[in-house]
Parts: structure tokens; sequence; C-alpha cells
């Protein structure tokens, strides 16, 4: 999302290709921040984890942001001189004209990993939310009292999960940690917990997230082109990325 939005707004002389972009130096910030952030959130957690375990997580979430860091990089790169993301690998009329089978091969890995460093990523990710949602919880009854910034800050969180679903295909990995939220508060209930305004931001933003995933959904289920990459039945779940490609792209 960082990319696409960039790329818009950003002269194409500031981003040349043979040097990383803007987007890839926020992504290092990312690559970096993200471990310590994930650390702190651990200390706030009432489970505490063997260390081992923590220091396995704290390495797959970096080999992950960093493998998508990679693919991703590279892939925008594709989508600048002319590929549709919308597209596979082999149906791509830009790629069409590479004769190697080998170098398809090499742009078909290049998105393999990319997938393997989104759920190296997403899996430790999720698990330290829930982790940290467990501490979110007082024996006072706060439910109503959300302080103003978080309700400020509600909707680009919400944004923010919205794009790691639909980006990184992870509605399963996302519903499974949103139903083990919910049953966490019921049991607190059952003990006189209630959560307190950190536990009321998660709540509202993965539950915003996945409504505003709905609506992305439906707004694109009898779309013809993006339909023909995704095999049918329920789980349709078209990435921004391919949309971007499909509208914006020709237009920039």
């Amino acid at each position: 999302m960082s990319c696409t939005v960039l790329t818009l707004l950003l002269p194409a002389e500031w981003c040349p290709l043979k040097r990383p972009g803007v987007a890839d130096y926020l992504h290092f910030l990312y690559n970096v921040t993200s471990p310590l952030i994930l650390i702190k959130m651990l200390e706030r957690s009432l489970r505490r984890l063997p260390c081992l375990a923590v220091r396995s997580g704290i390495i797959c979430v970096v080999m992950g942001t960093s493998l998508h860091l990679l693919a991703d990089s590279i892939m925008r790169r594709l989508q600048l001189i002319g590929c549709d993301l919308h597209s596979t690998v082999k149906e791509d009329p830009k790629t069409k004209y590479i004769n190697q089978t080998s170098m398809v091969e090499v742009l078909e890995l290049l998105c393999y990993y990319y997938t393997i460093g989104q759920l190296m990523w997403y899996v430790p990710l999720l698990l330290v939310l829930v982790l940290f949602f467990t501490g979110c919880f007082t024996s006072r009854e706060q439910q109503d009292t959300m302080p103003l910034t978080a309700w400020v800050l509600l909707l680009p969180n919400a944004m923010y999960y919205w794009y790691l679903i639909t980006e990184g295909q992870s509605l399963i990995l996302f519903i499974f940690t949103f139903f083990t939220m919910t049953a966490t508060v019921m049991h607190q209930r059952r003990r006189g917990m209630f959560l307190d305004s950190n536990g009321l931001f998660m709540m509202y933003s993965f539950s915003a997230a996945l409504c505003l995933v709905m609506v992305w959904v439906l707004c694109l289920w009898n779309h013809s082109v993006l339909r023909k990459r995704k095999p049918p039945g329920l789980i349709f779940l078209p990435k921004p990325t391919e949309v971007y490609s499909l509208y914006l792209q020709p237009h920039i």
C-alpha cells in the first residue's frame, strides 16, 4: 500500500529502478522497529513464553519481513515497467516474449518467496497480538471508555489490517485470531474481568477490518478479470495491487 501511494505522489525520478525507493526505506525502518515493538508487547502479556519461543518468533518475523521486502521491491519494479499484477506470470503479455522457461520459473519463485515471507511475518505477529490482548483486561468495568486519540486511530489501524488480510490472502488467520480474542473476552467476563481501552481498540479494529474486507469482496464479487485467477468458491479475496494494476496503473 505504501508503494502504491508513494508512487502516485512522488515524481518518477525520485525512485529510479536501480535504487531503493522511498517505500523501500520505509520498509527498512519497519523491519528494524517491528521486532522491538513485538518484544515490548510481549512484556505486557500475562502469559510468559519460553525464551527460545520468543527468539524463534522474532527471527521468523525478521526473516519474513526481509523476504517480503525483497519480493515486494522486485514485484513493484516489474509493475513499473508494465507487468500486470492481476495476471499470472505465464499469462502476462509483458512476459510472453520471455522464451526461457528458467526465467519464468524465477519469477514464479519470486512470488513463492513473497507468500512465504508473508506467512513468516503474519503468524508471529498475530500470535503476539493475541498474547498482548490477554493482558488487556481489568477488574473495573470500563467497556465504554476509549480516549479520543484511540477513536482517531481506529480507522487507519483497521485499514492496515484490511490491507494485510487482502494483500496477504490471510483471511483465515485473521478470522481465527478474531475468534480467539472473542473467546478470551467471554472467558474473562465469567471471571468478572472487562476489556480496558487497549483491548477495546483491538476488538474494534479487527471488527472494522473484517467489515472492510466484506465490503471489498462484495464490490468485486462478480469481476470477470479478477475471477479468472481465483478458483470457484466462497473464498474470493482480490489483492489491492491487482486492482491497482488493472485500473490505476494504465493512467499513470
